[in-house]
């Protein structure tokens, strides 16, 4: 891996040199745009919409577009103004409970690695953190940007996570929010145990990304001149669903067959759940068992003694004939 920036993490007075990896990369499988009849690349020229010239790169400028045809043009200059800063440090402004930040609002990850001779430090943090359980709050100037972030520990490395800014994240405004939509128990119920159905425990090698797979086997064949073999025949989407519950019956049914249960008894016990006791069936229920009768005492008193008698005489010596 290549280093894309390097600089410091400012914690209190500490100072934790590193340098900045990305963390992630696009498996994407990326074409160019080619002449279909010779294959040759398609290339692009930088033209003026007012002259038609084509510009050089050093002649062209940023330009924000301000409506009705104007356009204000920023120079190197304007941007050298600006309280963007230049210290190459990741300052840390609070630590905070990982789950009070919404997924939503991170953006890439990075990979930081100690510098020089900061490693026992930068091992002091990753500890620090991980015993505390939260993550570090920073700001950090990247690609001519600052950035809101995240410094947090994963497979011992410190992991930095750029966010948006709160005012990027959009807000839902769709009308059936506003609608009032109530949900059956009974369809509650059943959902919930489609879910019970399906509960696992995520592992991201499990997955693969079955399209890539087979568009490279379509490139191979090209390259090694093999007849292109057609896909599987992929699963059509199922049409929305008109019966809810049916549709949520039939879904809880094909999850545990695929797990080779049987869904039937679960599907009945969701639809007719067992009846609560009443105050009234505790009570009767408590008074249930029935009292010994006389005669069963009796019994219960006679069987001992006699067995008792019936050993005495069989166990008494026979009188021998005078």
């Amino acid at each position: 891996m290549r280093a894309i920036w390097k600089g410091a993490v400012s914690f209190g007075l500490v100072s934790i040199a590193v340098k900045l990896f990305s963390a992630t990369e696009e498996k994407d499988i990326r074409f160019h745009q080619v002449h279909r009849t010779d294959g040759g690349r398609i290339k692009y020229q930088r033209t003026c919409s007012i002259d038609g010239e084509v510009v050089s790169y050093d002649d062209i400028a940023k330009g924000y577009d301000i409506g009705g045809g104007e356009m204000v043009i920023l120079t190197d200059e304007d941007f050298a103004e600006l309280p963007l800063t230049t210290s190459r440090a990741i300052d840390v402004l609070q630590f905070v409970p990982a789950d009070q930040i919404d997924p939503l609002l991170f953006a890439k990850a990075y990979y930081l690695e100690p510098e020089g001779q900061a490693a026992k430090p930068y091992v002091l943090l990753r500890d620090a953190l991980s015993e505390a359980d939260r993550v570090a709050i920073v700001k950090i100037a990247l690609r001519q940007r600052e950035q809101l972030a995240t410094l947090r520990v994963h497979d011992d490395v410190l992991v930095l996570n750029t966010m948006l800014w709160p005012d990027e994240v959009r807000t839902p405004d769709f009308g059936f929010l506003d609608d009032d939509i109530e949900t059956r128990p009974a369809e509650l119920a059943m959902a919930a145990s489609l879910i019970d159905s399906m509960a696992g425990s995520f592992k991201p090698e499990e997955f693969t990304d079955n399209y890539r797979a087979a568009l490279q086997e379509v490139i191979d064949a090209k390259v090694e001149g093999r007849e292109v073999v057609a896909p599987e025949e992929v699963e059509e989407a199922p049409a929305a669903a008109v019966d809810l519950m049916a549709a949520l019956k039939a879904s809880v049914e094909r999850a545990k067959k695929a797990r080779g249960e049987n869904p039937e008894e679960r599907a009945r016990a969701i639809e007719a759940p067992p009846a609560r006791k009443t105050a009234a069936t505790k009570t009767a229920a408590k008074k249930a068992p029935a009292k010994k009768t006389t005669a069963t005492k009796s019994t219960a008193k006679a069987g001992p003694a006699k067995a008792t008698k019936t050993a005495a005489k069989k166990t008494t010596p026979a009188k021998k004939s005078a």
